[in-house]
């Protein structure tokens, strides 16, 4: 998988600017706010519909501008492949794939493999579990239509179920045959999501620890443990027995959304106890692992982005990294860096093509 050229239209800092790829490493290089990260998004933008730094669409527009339109050529299997997503104030968001717009966003997620490290990731440890949740659905829908559809099928019963406990408490009555209707909907998508992150992080774990070892070169035990309320037992079951909680609350506080990760190093949330490099290192294998598993399941190289990797890093953890990227198991890899001489020289270390875009 790769992406040939890149054209932007008020994207962001970019009132217009065309790029041409190495099929390799890429760099862009300069001074903070001058738009290296926004190239990177743009990319990302054209894999997911959306931006991996700003979920408010309207804010991708340039200042002053009415529009924004992101045009890139890929190849994949050897076949060329147009992608383009526009969107103009006050209408939809589009996205066309080789002319022919998309009816549902959710049919082009997984058709342009792609994993991005980036300083933002640190919300992966700092934030609520929502994030990590959205990490795993991220990369299980890469390669899983039907797992996407059962996502999406699961959080509109749950908003239905919501406005419903709501409705209760606003009229003070309750009706449990339409709760149960509700109850049974969520059960029956539940289970499926929860059997397929198990499933998942199963074969995901051996995969992350493998990657940290090899970027820390330390000792240290670290650990992902899924925690789900559904290891409890049966959906149904959680949802009635929580039913006056929930009255109370007037939301659901059981199922597959309250779904979480635990970070562990050496037995202890890393959030309190790992350094920086260490936390830096944990979030680096989580991506380089997702890298892995995209590819094993698609049969397709990811393209790579790696914003602003090198900060905070120490040279023995990016000379690792240099290692790791300097062969024939990753395809296209995208950097951004704000010293042009520091990417350069490590550019030099790898023997493979590049091409460095100064900003």
């Amino acid at each position: 998988m790769q992406i040939k050229t890149l054209s932007l239209v008020n994207y962001k800092n970019f009132e217009s600017q065309d790029f041409d790829f190495d099929s390799k490493i890429n760099c862009f290089v300069g001074a903070n706010g001058i738009g290296k990260t926004n190239a990177l998004d743009a990319i990302y933008h054209l894999a997911f519909g959306k931006s991996y730094f700003n979920p408010v669409a309207l804010q991708n527009i340039k200042h002053g501008e009415e529009f924004f339109v992101i045009d890139g050529h890929f190849i994949k299997h050897d076949k060329q492949e147009k992608i383009v997503v526009s969107l103009k104030r006050g209408q939809k968001k589009v996205i066309k794939r080789n002319g022919k717009a998309y009816e549902k966003f959710s049919e082009h997620i997984g058709f342009i493999p792609l994993v991005i490290i980036s300083p933002a990731d640190r919300d992966l440890i700092l934030e609520g579990s929502d994030v990590r949740r959205k990490f795993i659905d991220s990369v299980i829908s890469q390669s899983d239509k039907a797992y996407l559809n059962t996502l999406i099928a699961y959080n509109k019963v749950l908003s239905q179920r919501n406005a419903l406990l709501k409705f209760f408490a606003l009229n003070n009555t309750f009706n449990a045959d339409t709760l149960a209707i509700y109850n049974e909907q969520l059960h029956t998508y539940g289970k499926v999501i929860f059997e397929k992150r198990n499933a998942f992080l199963t074969t995901f774990i051996p995969i992350f620890k493998m990657r940290y070892y090899a970027i820390s070169q330390s000792n240290e035990v670290i650990d992902l443990t899924y925690k789900s309320d559904l290891f409890e037992g049966e959906l149904n079951t959680l949802l009635q027995s929580n039913i006056n909680k929930d009255k109370a609350l007037q939301y659901t506080s059981v199922g597959t959304h309250k779904d979480d990760l635990s970070f562990l190093i050496e037995d202890y949330p890393i959030k309190k106890f790992g350094s920086q490099g260490q936390q830096k290192s944990f979030l680096i294998a989580l991506k380089l692992a997702q890298f892995d598993f995209i590819k094993q399941q698609s049969g397709v190289s990811p393209i790579m982005l790696l914003d602003d990797i090198f900060d905070k890093l120490d040279e023995n953890r990016v000379a690792q990294i240099v290692s790791l990227v300097d062969n024939d198991h990753f395809g296209q890899i995208f950097i951004s860096d704000t010293h042009p001489d520091r990417t350069e020289a490590i550019i030099k270390q790898i023997h493979q093509s590049y091409k460095i875009f100064r900003l």
